[in-house]
């Protein structure tokens, strides 16, 4: 069942939202303590810090210094993406390395995804998680995966070729009927004494 809404109620609500809206920026701008500047100082849990935000890209060495630090990265170890208008800023380049690759045996703080307490995340984070991409280095060498691989397709051929020139069976013996080998049923003169034919068992 439908309730229909009239408009004054719906100009009441428009009113109360009005209203509260005017008493949290009434809030936010007054200088006062207590509760209204607790409510006014909140913030929403899932928004990013503004020290973790690119800022601009580092000209100076001495801008490169301060984006090091807030990143908490050795000055040397400090490479920030190439300026390309592509918003990066001071952001760091970090090593394309995969959590997988990490030591599992490490007391990581975040032991899941393998990083510690204020460790910069890579750009591209999502990417590098343990149930995506991989980048640890293969036991073996590429060169000689290939080796194997190709010299066994090349053995399989030569295998193929050779049974096609020289093919071989499993020696069968011709099959066996009763009744002297179907003589009457394969139209032999009934008058005349057939050939006994032995069957013999495997």
């Amino acid at each position: 069942m439908r309730t229909s809404v009239s408009v004054s109620q719906q100009q009441s609500v428009n009113m109360a939202g009005v209203g509260f809206r005017r008493w949290a920026q009434a809030l936010s701008t007054a200088k006062r303590s207590g509760f209204p500047a607790l409510l006014s100082g909140s913030r929403a849990a899932s928004a990013s810090s503004k020290g973790s935000q690119p800022g601009p890209y580092p000209n100076t060495p001495e801008e490169r210094a301060a984006a090091a630090k807030k990143y908490n990265i050795r000055l040397e170890d400090y490479e920030p993406y190439p300026d390309k208008g592509e918003g990066y800023g001071d952001y760091p380049k970090l090593p394309e390395r995969s959590q997988q690759e990490r030591d599992p045996w490490y007391q990581w703080d975040h032991p899941d995804l393998r990083r510690n307490w204020g460790e910069p995340m890579h750009w591209h984070f999502d990417m590098y998680i343990r149930n995506r991409v991989d980048t640890s280095p293969t036991p073996v060498p590429w060169s000689t995966m290939c080796k194997q691989l190709f010299g066994f397709i090349g053995f399989m051929l030569f295998m193929f070729y050779v049974g096609e020139v020289f093919p071989a069976y499993q020696p069968v013996a011709p099959k066996q009927y009763p009744y002297n080998n179907l003589y009457l049923e394969k139209g032999g003169d009934p008058e005349k004494q057939p050939e006994e034919v032995k069957n013999y068992e495997i």
